[in-house]
């Protein structure tokens, strides 16, 4: 296809045949979808760029992770300390779950649940997780209270994907994850709010009510895992599950200024949690600290339960620091507090290498290409079926799906493998790769669009741009707070590593969280 005339008039002209040919009866929604393409049409531009016969197509591999940690020592803090005091004190194994229970009630303004336990679910799971300890079970989560966000199976709990209840049940099972939470002692507090379907980066939830922000609720808590992160932030737990697919557990970690790790694709398992885009779906932590989110990681991942080793510097440590794509543009406030974050690395002994990683300016691109496509797939049942049961932008996007040409998809996977290269011959020369997290720390709540630089950005272009990289390669990522923002809010230092790296990277983090800590208590 040529660029004249404008890639979304062409689709235009063709969507009511497209809609037509797939069994899609609603071509009154045409203009809606001319809109949406509107917002997405840098993306679009580069796709219709693409002539090559898609050679060298994606193929996504899970990592291979070594258990490189190591044991929780007898005097590791959070989430480890509430599971010793469980194992030393019966009593204790109930009564963080039920404290948990009292202050999601009492934070009840911030929509942060779908669903909570009741105490009497919670007593019973305490009982059979004490059972076990006393069994013999090692048991390094005893008693600790976890959010899972609604896009896990989870027994006794409803599995809604944060969209519509109706005819939703319990389900009768847990997710691989989720299971193995429970084998180490956690009590599942209940099921996350969310994006609907994580199809989203506000969390704002037609069906549910919107998340609020616990840092500021006039501003986005981000999304998806938008309940995950808020529960943290606000002290309801410390730690919840979420999952990324676009960047959707460092996004919200980032606005509420928690800890957010996407491990390698397919460190844990993804069965029994609900499909979005199943080449660039991640599972993993949302904590107040490295070491929960690491121990979380060790235990769903079906690892010895592991905390990193602690580094006494990061001397001899090579960090990448990619030029343009990833600092440009940025706002000045998170620019000056990733300086100063960079700074504090620096002088622990670190060396800051210069990188340049080319084609990272088409990773907006191939996610929109590879997402568009997957996403619909999964839910095209549904929006076929009971498309009134979607909230409207969830519907929307799901209805442009279907206008993405075969060979847009299969041209993106053979662009996502020169990218997923990219990235790896820059992790070649350096041990990890420094970025923000976001370009601005969290915008208004109910805005669209972001102006950086002079210009204005659509809100979920903004919002994903750094992160997504690392799906399309499938590699590990964190993000840390760093400081604050000229509003207050907190501002998000994103760490990548090569696949399967993950506890390298774990280290790294927990090392670098703890010289951001001063900035992080201004």
């Amino acid at each position: 296809m040529s660029s004249e005339p404008c890639v979304v008039e062409r689709l235009m002209r063709i969507a009511g045949d497209m809609a037509s040919l797939a069994g899609y009866p609603f071509p009154d929604r045409i203009p809606l979808w001319r809109e949406r393409l509107s917002v997405n049409l840098p993306e679009l531009r580069y796709l219709d760029t693409l002539t090559d016969a898609g050679a060298g197509q994606y193929m996504p591999r899970a990592g291979a992770i070594a258990p490189e940690g190591i044991t929780p020592a007898a005097d590791t803090p959070g989430i480890a300390a509430i599971a010793r005091q469980a194992h030393i004190n019966e009593q204790g194994v109930l009564q963080p779950a039920l404290h948990a229970l009292a202050c999601a009630t009492r934070h009840g303004e911030l929509n942060a649940f779908i669903e909570l336990a009741s105490e009497e679910a919670l007593a019973r799971q305490a009982s059979l997780a004490g059972a076990a300890a006393r069994g013999g079970s090692p048991a390094p989560l005893l008693g600790v209270p976890i959010a899972v966000k609604d896009l896990m199976a989870v027994e006794g709990f409803r599995l809604t994907g944060g969209s519509s209840p109706a005819g939703t049940v319990c389900c009768d099972h847990d997710a691989v994850a989720v299971s193995r939470l429970r084998q180490a002692g956690a009590l599942i507090l209940g099921m996350a709010n969310l994006h609907e379907l994580a199809y989203g980066i506000t969390s704002a939830n037609p069906h549910h009510g919107a998340v609020v922000n616990p840092r500021n609720p006039r501003h986005t808590p981000g999304g998806s895992s938008g309940g995950s992160a808020a529960a943290v932030a606000a002290g309801i737990v410390r730690a919840a599950i979420g999952t990324d697919t676009a960047g959707s557990i460092r996004i919200p970690a980032a606005c509420c200024g928690v800890v957010g790790f996407k491990p390698s694709y397919d460190a844990i398992s993804r069965q029994g949690a609900m499909d979005l885009g199943p080449t660039l779906d991640h599972v993993g932590p949302i904590t107040q600290s490295v070491y929960d989110a690491a121990l979380l990681f060790s235990v769903m991942a079906g690892q010895p339960p592991q905390v990193p080793r602690r580094l006494s510097s990061l001397q001899g440590l090579r960090i990448g620091i990619p030029s343009h794509y990833f600092f440009e543009p940025l706002a000045p406030d998170v620019r000056r507090a990733l300086d100063e974050g960079i700074r504090r690395i620096e002088a622990d002994g670190a060396t800051m290498v210069p990188v340049e990683i080319p084609g990272m300016e088409h990773g907006p691109g191939i996610q929109f290409a590879t997402l568009c496509s997957e996403a619909t797939a999964i839910h095209w049942r549904r929006l076929v079926q009971v498309p009134e049961s979607l909230g409207e932008d969830v519907r929307v996007r799901l209805e442009i799906g279907q206008m993405f040409p075969a060979i847009w998809y299969t041209r993106a996977q053979g662009a996502r493998t020169r990218l997923a290269a990219s990235l790896a011959n820059a992790l070649a020369g350096v041990d990890i790769l420094l970025t923000p997290t976001l370009r601005t720390t969290a915008p208004a709540a109910g805005s669209t669009s972001v102006t950086l630089g002079g210009r204005d950005m659509p809100l979920h272009t903004a919002m994903t741009n750094l992160t997504l990289p690392f799906n399309l390669a499938g590699l590990p990522a964190i993000t840390l707070p760093c400081g604050h923002g000229a509003n207050g809010l907190p501002v998000g230092m994103q760490l990548a590593g090569r696949l399967g790296d993950d506890w390298r990277l774990l280290a790294v983090a927990h090392r670098v969280e703890a010289l951001l800590r001063p900035a992080n208590q201004t």
